[in-house]
């Protein structure tokens, strides 16, 4: 017998022993044992992603247009006529002819520049292509999310490092507290569906007021934090009732006969954002000539490149957006303590 044939005959004993039978040791067991797990696995081909929110579009128009700029601007003109006869009326005791007057004045605002690169490995990108996921198209979805997040700070609390503010915490936009029920508490919890109704109604008032009774600049869009707002949905009007405090509030206001279509939603940025840390309520007349902001450069693919040292494909992201337009400042109003 040769020195293969021994060797054969030394194997099948090892692995099948004297009477024939297959014997399987640690590590054949183990090796064996992950195989079938693996054909066994079901494999869920859907790839889970982080829970996400953003809230901007909802609350704000936002301009689209004007290419690679350093600031956005807007003109303002006052009118006002000279001379003492202010009413124009002239007879035979008086000719005094008042002179109309403009005063035009222009507003710069800040325009940021928001950059992101996307790097792939060469190595990484064959790997992938023997599996379902697409890890580029992972990468953009996670380089929009980081985007939309910028926009939504942008749009509700500016960058306090470039001296900017959002819609939540302008500095000259009149702060009111929250009116007291009957029994001294002003927080929505305790309080009946009247006196939520009082305090809605008088953000919308005292901006209809401010704005010379012009409708358009009545609060047409009131934001809650979401303990509010959920208090609002699940409480009815009364133990009888079969309609939630928000329908009650939205059918009820003093806009709703008047042609003001008002809109009342949860915004988690209010939780704490009042002074002294308390919950404010925001109404404020959303439309793009009150209140709005500029994407002068939409998000898009600038550059790819090929990082032959690393190797790996580079792609930079690029956009333009600017600061919360507030063009109306008698048109929002705040209201802490609710």
């Amino acid at each position: 017998m040769n020195a293969n044939m021994k060797n054969a005959a030394a194997q099948f004993m090892k692995n099948y022993g004297a009477n024939g039978k297959l014997i399987l040791d640690a590590n054949s067991a183990s090796g064996g044992l992950a195989f079938l797990e693996g054909q066994l696995e079901k494999i869920d081909p859907k790839l889970r992603e982080p829970l996400k929110s953003t809230w901007w579009p909802r609350d704000i128009v936002a301009k689209t247009g004007g290419g690679w700029v350093e600031y956005t601007s807007t003109y303002d003109v006052s009118y006002a006529t000279t001379g003492g006869n202010e009413d124009g009326i002239i007879n035979g005791l008086s000719n005094n002819i008042p002179i109309m007057q403009a005063d035009i004045s222009k507003d710069l605002r800040k325009v940021f520049t928001w950059a992101h690169s996307l790097r792939t490995s060469y190595v990484d990108q064959q790997k992938f292509s023997k599996i379902a996921f697409n890890i580029e198209e992972q990468l953009n979805k996670g380089l929009k999310l980081t985007y939309d997040k910028t926009l939504d700070k942008n749009v509700y609390r500016g960058f306090e490092e470039y001296g900017t503010y959002g819609l939540i915490n302008n500095p000259y936009i009149t702060v009111v507290l929250a009116s007291e029920n009957s029994d001294g508490n002003t927080k929505w919890g305790k309080k009946s569906p009247d006196d939520m109704l009082a305090d809605v109604n008088k953000i919308m008032t005292d901006t209809w007021e401010a704005s010379g009774f012009d409708l358009s600049g009545m609060a047409n869009h009131i934001l809650v934090p979401p303990e509010q707002y959920a208090y609002m949905v699940r409480q009815k009007i009364s133990e009888a009732g079969n309609i939630s405090v928000l329908t009650y509030l939205l059918e009820n206001n003093i806009g709703k006969n008047q042609g003001v279509d008002l809109f009342i939603g949860p915004l988690p940025m209010l939780k704490g954002a009042g002074t002294d840390g308390a919950d404010r309520m925001i109404g404020y007349a959303n439309d793009e000539d009150r209140v709005r902001y500029s994407i002068t450069v939409p998000f898009n693919r600038a550059i790819s490149s090929i990082d032959g040292t690393n190797m790996c494909y580079v792609t930079n992201f690029v956009s333009q957006f600017g600061q919360v337009e507030f063009l109306y400042l008698q048109t929002i109003e705040y209201m802490d303590g609710i």
